[in-house]
């Protein structure tokens, strides 16, 4: 299957990952005509503290009662190399790179949440696709904030991205 807008979505999710990256020295961002104030996004130290919250988030309410497939557990694992994280829908499995030189850039709730993402469609689609970016802002939107789930949307537009 064609992955049409892999690009743009990546381009889109690389601006707001800059953004989350300098909310600490800048807190309150403007974006299309809205000031906005940035949630706190985690960050994990291992493996294991991202199963957790990925554990957590799927046991969540909204999240149950918004993806069926969250009551499909998912499992994750180190991934080789340091260019992306990726998700395995046979084995549900979501394998995360763990360092590249001394930055755990995976690591972070918008990657995470990227690949959990494609793990709640109920099934194959274009893997960047209109149903992916809705799900994603809708995902982030609930788990993180409105405010990062507003962000992601605007800058999807901005970036040509067709959301579902």
């Amino acid at each position: 299957m064609r992955d049409r807008q892999r690009g743009q979505v990546y381009d889109a999710e690389n601006l707001v990952h800059r953004i989350f990256d300098r909310s600490a020295e800048f807190p309150v961002v403007e974006v299309a005509g809205s000031r906005l104030t940035l949630p706190v996004e985690r960050h994990f130290a291992t493996l294991q503290s991202v199963q957790s919250y990925l554990d957590a988030v799927l046991e969540s309410a909204p999240v149950r009662r918004t993806w069926s497939r969250a009551a499909v557990a998912v499992a994750v694992r180190e991934r080789s190399g340091q260019q992306q994280a990726d998700y395995q829908r046979l084995t549900a499995v979501i394998a995360v790179p763990l360092h590249s030189g001394n930055r755990a850039w995976a690591l972070r709730e918008l990657v995470i949440l990227h690949e959990l993402a494609h793990h709640l469609a109920d099934s194959d689609e274009e893997p960047h696709g209109p149903g992916f970016a809705g799900r994603l802002i809708s995902l982030i939107s609930v788990v993180i904030g409105e405010e990062a789930g507003f962000l992601l949307r605007t800058t999807m537009w901005d970036n040509g991205v067709r959301i579902g």
